[in-house]
């Protein structure tokens, strides 16, 4: 069961009801949904998740879904791991990589928000559902809609990676490419939404599917023994999974299910792409929308939605923002792989490179433990991989050629 009560505008604090609602109507400012913590407190104790299933559902009373959920039963509890090797090239001590590149069944954390938000599409009886995304989204919404028995359309940019636009045709979802970038694709699917009934996940089902990224932040906490990090860097699109992760600290506080560490929250995004870490380096929430111009496509939505809502987590965290060159992006995920065998797409490449920037610029406190989310997988962005493979000598299966093109040179002395 669920112990969502209402839904709660983020500005203006009107109530509503449980409903597909888009926006609030008194001031078109995003929803969020709240729940009765003194039933939680009550009635959900911590020693009993650890004996349900490793899923993102042994939270369930922490999320908005009333029923037996549809889809997403292997999604989530995904490996938290310490990352010596990493933490030395950063020059950090204590670094932890949680790594949804490996989550299930599309290999994103975006297979979290959709498994609330198609269970919530079924609640609500809607048989149809949608989407914009610049490519993960639309994998998980087409994967999970074809699990669950919906039919499905995908708006997408036009030149969004192959990869991810064949990784979203498989599964038979209709797809429907724009010519415009992501914030262009987001208004038409908000126009759709008011014409047809269907559950468009970002939009009329935004405030539940939003709810799916606590999962990150209670799973952080399990894994590190039921303890919150004193740091977390967290890539930012529309800002929302930041305040989600935030929010999930906040409440197992309220829970006391860990003791209140004051963990600092920082923000990474592409340089080409970077409305909130601008905003954050200037101390305002105001977001100033910018043309997207980077390979990090994923993260590339210059009007976020949940921009100033992510500013204030940072800020009021004690964290920062900071942003990342597609050169940085590019060594970010080759520092990961060639450290802790982890190939992750250019997102996780923007909070490697990040990272390693807060360090230098003496933001971030290489003493303290730090939490690295990735949140997609390296294979849905191999197109940004742009230097050549390199050509190795093709040898005869033979010893000897094999000791004379591989072993002498490293042989040989220095």
């Amino acid at each position: 069961m669920s112990y969502a009560s209402h839904l709660q505008c983020r500005e203006c604090r009107h109530e509503y009801e449980l409903k597909p609602i888009a926006a609030c109507e008194e001031c078109w400012a995003p929803l969020e949904v709240i729940y009765d913590y003194g039933r939680l407190w009550s009635d959900l104790r911590r020693q009993e998740i650890a004996t349900r299933p490793p899923n993102m559902w042994r939270y369930r009373e922490l999320l908005p879904v009333i029923e037996e959920p549809s889809v997403g039963h292997q999604t989530g509890f995904t490996p938290l791991f310490p990352a010596p090797r990493l933490a030395r090239a950063l020059g950090a001590k204590e670094v932890y990589v949680k790594n949804d590149a490996v989550n299930h069944p599309t290999l994103s954390f975006k297979d979290r928000v959709v498994a609330v938000a198609l269970s919530k599409a079924r609640e609500f009886g809607f048989n149809t559902v949608a989407c914009s995304s610049t490519g993960n989204l639309a994998n998980a919404v087409a994967a999970q809609a074809a699990a669950g028995g919906f039919s499905a359309f995908i708006f997408i940019p036009a030149d969004i990676e192959r990869e991810k636009i064949i990784a979203t045709e498989v599964f038979g979802a209709k797809l429907v490419r724009i010519d415009g970038n992501y914030d262009q694709v987001n208004r038409l699917c908000s126009e759709i939404a008011m014409k047809y009934p269907w559950g468009i996940v970002n939009v009329n089902l935004r405030s539940y599917y939003s709810e799916g990224s606590k999962t990150v932040g209670y799973e952080v906490a399990e894994q590190l023994g039921w303890r919150l990090p004193q740091n977390i860097v967290i890539p930012m699109a529309g800002g929302s999974l930041i305040t989600k992760v935030h929010k999930a600290f906040e409440d197992l506080k309220k829970l006391g299910w860990v003791e209140p560490v004051s963990t600092r929250f920082f923000g990474a995004q592409a340089t080409g792409c970077s409305p909130i870490t601008t905003a954050a380096k200037k101390g305002d929430p105001e977001i100033i929308p910018q043309k997207p111009n980077t390979i990090c496509r994923s993260l590339a939505i210059g009007n976020p939605a949940d921009g100033p809502f992510a500013v204030k987590t940072i800020l009021e965290s004690g964290g920062a923002g900071e942003d990342a060159s597609d050169d940085e992006i590019l060594e970010g995920i080759r520092l990961l792989a060639e450290t802790e065998g982890v190939f992750t797409e250019t997102a996780g490449g923007v909070t490697v490179a990040v990272t390693r920037k807060l360090i230098r610029q003496g933001l971030l406190n290489p003493e303290e433990s730090l939490v690295l989310v990735i949140t997609g997988n390296g294979l849905k962005t191999l197109s940004a991989m742009t230097e050549p493979v390199q050509e190795t000598t093709v040898i005869r299966p033979k010893v000897a050629d094999f000791e004379e093109h591989y072993l002498a040179e490293t042989a040989a002395p220095v």
